[in-house]
């Protein structure tokens, strides 16, 4: 991963494709990248067998697009409140493979979240009164936090304008829980609207379209125009597969080809064979 400078951002978007202001490049990027989350969530898996934080990582597959969209984009210095999707935002981000299966395998419990979002909240207020166009992220919708404190955190970053971006998950379940989630998401993201800022709905399963929403309303937040809230919608089947959906995108352009996408799953299995086999090698993981 290289260092990302807001420079590089906006010139990654100048590029001129027919009605697209994603450039081919671009457009490249975000493939490979999901295939790359695919295969760090699914070597998760394996890493942890049947441990209990199995399930934070059922929910990376067929979410990358949200995942990449939202934070591909984001410099260094951002803030991200962790989610069931940090492992791979971690990686989006830039930090080391090494790194981030050796904190997933150290890691006793999942993180405090309800805390996290005091801090990503407070690290959003840090960012508007140094005026240093930095941005705060949380993923909500999840079970990551209580209703009653993203409510809370929706007020204050209306109230105060942060530059913050609420990405609420959309999945839907069938049964009882659907409809209790459903309930539960559907308050999120009207309470947005009452606290004075746009929810804005795109397909979770659509990486170009989560991108351009990200894109749009990262900009927005860094201007010092307060927060958005993105409500993904997201189904988790075969027929609706983000990375598939994404290379069917790419072949309409041209873009695609089965040489392309092993050359990228080749490439980056011999990385991450050697983060494993260093992980494993150390017997504290930091």
């Amino acid at each position: 991963m290289t260092t990302k400078t807001k420079e590089a951002v906006a010139a990654a978007l100048a590029g001129s494709n027919g009605f697209s202001l994603i450039s081919n490049e671009k457009l490249l990027q975000l493939y490979a990248t999901m295939v790359k989350c695919r295969m760090i969530a699914e070597q998760a898996q394996v890493l942890l067998g049947q441990n209990s934080l199995i399930s934070n990582f059922d929910a990376t597959v067929s979410q990358e697009a949200l995942a990449v969209g939202i934070a591909l984009d984001l410099l260094p210095e951002d803030t991200i409140a962790p989610s069931q999707r940090d492992v791979i935002v971690d990686y989006i981000k830039g930090i080391p493979l090494e790194k981030i299966f050796g904190t997933l395998l150290a890691r006793a419990a999942p993180p405090n979240l309800d805390a996290q979002l005091n801090f990503v909240l407070g690290a959003a207020l840090g960012n508007k009164m140094k005026k240093n166009g930095g941005i705060a992220v949380a993923f909500c919708g999840d079970g990551s936090a209580s209703r009653s404190l993203w409510h809370d955190a929706l007020c204050i970053a209306g109230a105060q304008q942060l530059p913050i971006l609420f990405v609420c998950q959309n999945n839907p379940l069938t049964g009882p829980a659907r409809h209790k989630k459903q309930t539960s998401i559907e308050e999120i993201a009207l309470k947005a609207e009452t606290c004075g800022f746009p929810a804005l709905a795109v397909d979770g399963n659509d990486v170009v379209a989560v991108y351009r929403v990200a894109t749009e309303s990262i900009a927005h937040a860094r201007k010092g125009n307060g927060p958005t809230l993105i409500e993904c919608m997201i189904e988790r089947s075969k027929a609706h597969d983000p990375i598939r959906k994404m290379e069917r995108y790419l072949k309409r352009k041209g873009l695609f080809s089965r040489e392309m996408k092993f050359e990228v799953i080749n490439g980056f299995t011999k990385h991450l064979d050697a983060s494993i086999k260093a992980v494993r090698r150390s017997p504290f993981p930091e």
